[in-house]
């Protein structure tokens, strides 16, 4: 308390008499202390992503093994490739976490990667039921269509999205 009465009396000298206290050293150990939670969370995050990356590689190698042995690869490559997808999908959050961890902050470049996979593996899923949705009724198959194309365009935004953020990365660091 003696302290913090010196620091408010020297801010006075300091500002003519006004009473206006310096809150640096506060702000700068909520900054510190918040930084310290951050990082925790950021641990924790990355733990909890690499126990689900080995449990759904698990379950990948498994359902592959499964399928080769009851010779059924040919119809469970979607799933298969559904599983590797989704795997990549939690590797590059994983990775997202680690870079946010190490500079304390965020870069697109990841979240990129992370939204191509999703949608391409949303893609892989949607074409495998294609060919069983002209049953379903008209309406669902002119969903599916919509959905495609939409699909199809988000892919391209993103990769073209990618492409522009790496040329500009490109072009920063020879600057």
């Amino acid at each position: 308390m003696g302290a913090a009465l010196r620091q408010f009396g020297s801010s006075m000298q300091a500002n003519g008499g006004n009473a206006e206290f310096d809150f640096q050293p506060a702000r700068r150990i909520i900054v510190q202390g918040l930084a310290v939670v951050e990082d925790i969370v950021y641990v924790g995050l990355g733990i909890l992503l690499t126990l689900a990356v080995f449990s759904l590689f698990y379950s990948a190698v498994k359902l592959f093994v499964t399928a080769l042995l009851a010779r059924t690869l040919s119809g469970q490559i979607v799933n298969v490739l559904d599983a590797v997808l989704l795997i990549l999908l939690v590797i590059e959050l994983l990775y997202t976490v680690q870079v946010s961890f190490r500079e304390h902050g965020l870069h697109a470049e990841p979240f990129l990667v992370v939204a191509l996979i999703a949608v391409i593996r949303r893609v892989l899923i949607l074409t495998a039921t294609l060919a069983k949705l002209p049953e379903s009724g008209e309406v669902q198959f002119r969903h599916a269509i919509l959905e495609l194309g939409l699909l199809t365009v988000m892919v391209m935004v993103l990769v073209g999205s990618l492409i522009t953020f790496q040329k500009h990365t490109k072009t920063s660091q020879s600057s």
